[in-house]
């Protein structure tokens, strides 16, 4: 039993962080839950060239859950627009199957570097942007929404998230208030998560831990819900009356932590 519990806490622990996050930045809290997950497996001595594939995809499949928690709480306030989601969802979801195609191609080191690398192209962006920043004053139609909706969903499981940390600076810098847009991000988990989990569940993993369905582990998804279910309305109703811009440099700090010890494993071990 006490082999168990440590993991079974920084899940917990893990869980309770993202599903706050998810309702608060828009994140879907995946940025969180591949590290944390990538530590617990490996510690559990599954550090094969397919863990990461794990990780990416049970913290996809926490994302289904927290998104539609994160989305409902949000819609409530009215808050969400469903224009949006609807416009973009077809691209999203394309690139949701084609970033899983990739990540089955590739090893855990090289997905490993890749999420440092967007993390911290992510973290650099939140340090520095500032409200005012603008491309345009509605959301890109036509050839470019079919581009910018792919990338995203691609990107996303690349990360293991749920699109919130590419959806919402996209979103502000066109025009759509803060708010607003972390609402509608929340939504973007739902359309990344749900094609591409439903691909990882006949994608086998290599020395995966036990309780594995494919590529997502059952046995840290549920564990890792059961808190996340719990927080996302909490970190909704936080996100209406919470210094935004303050915060997203707090977590952006945080995620140049995350980037730079992703990095030492893979250069390192």
């Amino acid at each position: 039993m006490s082999e168990y519990l440590l993991p079974v806490l920084i899940l917990l622990g893990t869980g309770a962080f993202a599903g706050i996050l998810a309702g608060l930045l828009g994140v879907g809290g995946g940025i969180i839950l591949v590290p944390a997950f990538l530590l617990v497996f490996t510690q559990a001595g599954f550090g094969g060239p397919d863990v990461m594939q794990v990780c990416l995809a049970t913290s996809l499949a926490t994302i289904i859950v927290t998104s539609i928690r994160s989305v409902l709480a949000h819609h409530r306030r009215g808050a969400v627009d469903w224009n949006i989601l609807r416009n973009y969802a077809p691209g999203i979801a394309v690139g949701a199957v084609l970033g899983v195609m990739v990540v089955q191609a590739l090893r855990t080191q090289t997905l490993q570097l890749v999420f440092a690398v967007l993390v911290v192209i992510i973290a650099t962006y939140m340090a520095m942007s500032r409200p005012h920043w603008r491309l345009g004053d509605r959301m890109p139609r036509g050839w470019l929404q079919g581009v910018i909706s792919l990338c995203t969903g691609f990107i996303s499981v690349l990360l293991g998230i749920g699109g919130g940390s590419i959806g919402v600076p996209l979103m502000t810098l066109h025009g759509i208030a803060i708010h607003r847009a972390v609402a509608t991000a929340a939504g973007f988990g739902i359309l990344i998560a749900a094609p591409s989990v439903a691909t990882f569940l006949f994608v086998p993993a290599q020395n995966a831990p036990p309780l594995t369905i494919g590529s997502v582990n059952v046995a840290a998804f549920l564990v890792t819900i059961a808190m996340t279910l719990m927080t996302a309305p909490l970190g909704a109703a936080l996100a209406h009356r919470t210094d935004a811009a303050r915060l997203k440099r707090y977590f952006a700090i945080f995620l140049f932590l995350v980037a730079l010890n992703m990095l030492r494993k893979v250069l390192i071990g």
